[in-house]
């Protein structure tokens, strides 16, 4: 099976790949698609998610609720772990810590970007996600911790 990675790269140069793409995330992470994540850059150390603003993720004042955007902070690190880690690792996500800066009345583009990317196993990663809007204005920062480490060796 390709990893996440060299299917990024199959599919994004293609009309509609990124597209298809996206939806194969939201086929493996179900909830993802509560937020319709569409990924538009993937590469070791970054990627980009973009998010409509749709009634679906309207909060009570009608911008996009915050924990929607949670969703789209967590699919751009995730992304970016699928992107970054080494085929002899694995991740989880162990914790966020959210800081909600702005309204946020438009789309909005999520940011994850580890520069450099560390060596698996070191320590936790914690990958800091930027979640802006239309104008570029921040609305939410996120600092995702992910637990990296090595794959178990399947018994025999």
């Amino acid at each position: 099976m390709p990893s996440t990675l060299e299917l990024w790269r199959r599919l994004s140069p293609r009309p509609l790949g990124t597209r298809l793409f996206s939806w194969g995330v939201c086929l493996r992470a179900p909830y993802f698609r509560t937020v319709r994540p569409h990924v538009v850059r993937l590469e070791p150390g970054r990627c980009e998610v973009r998010a409509k603003k749709r009634r679906a993720v309207h909060n009570h004042i009608g911008t996009f609720h915050a924990i929607a955007a949670c969703n789209v902070a967590e699919v751009a690190a995730g992304m970016l772990a699928e992107a970054s880690v080494p085929a002899t690792h694995r991740w989880i996500p162990v914790g966020m810590q959210v800081h909600y800066v702005a309204k946020a009345a438009t789309d909005v583009l999520g940011i994850a970007e580890l520069d450099p990317v560390p060596e698996p196993g070191a320590a936790d990663w914690v990958v800091p996600v930027r979640i802006l809007d239309t104008t570029g204005t921040p609305v939410v920062t996120a600092d995702i911790t992910l637990r990296v480490s090595p794959k178990k060796k399947p018994t025999p």
